[in-house]
């Protein structure tokens, strides 16, 4: 059977460019690694790698059928210091933090374009 190593691009349409590439920048401490034109924007964390492109209409965002991004975090106890920081950065939080029934940790949040995103320690 053929295996992958893993989940480690995502591209997302967003109507607020700048603000989402603001908010996985400066809050969730991406990098910029190219922008070849002013409607996209390609971003990365370690191995990661997520691709911002301006969505041209409302049907092109609404047409986006992502559940949600998780970014993983490295203990439990941090989990809940991503959540405080978060709320001092004014980040619409949408589930406060809990622990789930397999041991793993995180709480969701929304970038500025609305697309959900776990901070989730995995045990």
């Amino acid at each position: 059977m053929l295996k992958t190593l893993g989940l480690r691009h995502v591209a997302l349409y967003v109507q607020k460019l700048e603000e989402c590439r603001d908010f996985y920048t400066e809050i969730l401490g991406m990098t910029i690694d190219w922008q070849p034109d002013p409607d996209n924007i390609y971003l990365s964390a370690h191995q990661d790698n997520l691709a911002l492109h301006r969505a041209k209409t409302e049907t092109a965002a609404a047409g986006q059928r992502l559940d949600h991004l998780g970014f993983a975090i490295a203990n439990p106890e941090e989990v809940d210091e991503w959540h405080d920081f978060c709320v001092s950065k004014n980040v619409k939080i949408l589930a406060k933090p809990k622990t789930h029934r397999d041991g793993t940790r995180s709480f969701y949040c929304a970038d500025p374009d609305g697309t959900v995103v776990q901070m989730i320690f995995l045990k």
